[in-house]
């Protein structure tokens, strides 16, 4: 019931062939997600995120800037701190060690969160309407 955040295979970053320059967990003077200590079986001290919650901003080498956002509610369990020292894992591996976060929902949310989720033909439905 744990969520792995990662980058779609549609993301601008993974299709155009651009270079990540940085990855950035501070999301405003008062919130870093690196500051995030998780304790205990309950996750105490774990940061609370809404589904439009940003996690980090990724900015590539173009200027451009993107906010990832959680797009699920639960406590943060982990950010992937190797994307900050090797950004290219975050495209060459991006749904394995290239992950971004770990949130871990509501035991009494999950279930609506997982049905709520397209299935990878539906994923691909979309994609082919944009």
């Amino acid at each position: 019931r744990i969520c792995v955040i990662t980058l779609a295979e549609a993301h601008p970053l993974l299709q155009s062939g651009k270079t990540i320059k940085s990855i950035n967990y501070q999301i405003s003077a008062n919130c870093s997600r690196l500051q995030n200590k998780v304790s205990g079986k309950s996750k105490r001290g774990a940061q609370f995120l809404t589904e439009l919650a940003p996690l980090c901003r990724i900015s590539s080498s173009d200027g451009e800037e993107y906010t990832i956002y959680s797009c699920i509610r639960g406590r943060l369990i982990e950010v992937n701190e190797n994307i900050l020292s090797n950004p290219a894992i975050l495209q060459e591996k991006p749904s394995t060690e290239g992950y971004i976060a770990v949130v871990l929902p509501k035991f009494e949310e999950s279930k609506s969160i997982t049905q709520g989720l397209l299935t990878q033909k539906e994923y691909e439905e979309v994609l082919l309407k944009r």
